[in-house]
């Protein structure tokens, strides 16, 4: 039984994800944060305000939702429109608890092999899983286990609640390249108003 206050508001999930970063490692913390999220998405709550539900034509929307003032996490919200999602791509490090807070979204995860040739900067990588995730579904990334793709799955919008362990301002897309393997692209992320 869980003896923490129940999330009725935005305050409350920040609240929540608050205590949750504090555990002394990466699970832990992944945990904490995993709980609070699914316990927000499954509670029927209307928890974001339409300026973040709001699909972007050019691609999947990144807004900020809440940037911890210590620098321990952010809150992102994103939202799919049917077709778009991600290239391959890591999150330079950082863990990430992400939850479907409407729709369905298709993660697809990757292990990354090593250097396929020493000084090429092409990889190799296998897939590890495939799911769909629906409305009250969370899962955490922890590096070194932070490959993958994400993409709307169905012919309505999805939106997803992400958690990083900080404030992720640049990833690595993973381009595919003739002849097999992926090349490394630094990108930097803003978010959409």
């Amino acid at each position: 039984m869980n003896a923490e206050a129940p999330i009725r508001t935005l305050s409350d999930l920040i609240a929540r994800i608050d205590a949750g970063v504090t555990a002394g490692c990466d699970q832990d913390r992944c945990d904490g944060v995993k709980n609070a999220l699914v316990e927000a998405t499954t509670s029927g709550l209307e928890l974001l305000n339409d300026e973040f539900l709001a699909p972007a034509p050019e691609g999947y929307a990144r807004r900020l939702l809440h940037k911890d003032p210590a620098g321990r996490y952010s809150i992102v919200v994103m939202v799919w429109d049917a077709g778009q999602g991600t290239p391959l791509h890591d999150h330079s490090g950082l863990w990430c608890v992400e939850a479907v807070y409407r729709g369905k979204i298709k993660v697809v995860s990757y292990s990354r092999a090593a250097n396929r040739c020493s000084g090429t900067g092409i990889f190799d990588f296998a897939l590890e899983e495939t799911l769909v995730a629906g409305v009250g579904e969370a899962g955490a990334l922890i590096p070194p286990f932070e490959y993958h793709t994400l993409e709307c799955d169905g012919g309505q919008p999805a939106v997803t609640i992400h958690v990083y362990g900080g404030e992720m301002s640049t990833c690595t897309l993973f381009e595919p390249v003739e002849g097999g393997g992926y090349k490394s692209v630094d990108r930097a992320l803003g978010y959409n108003a």
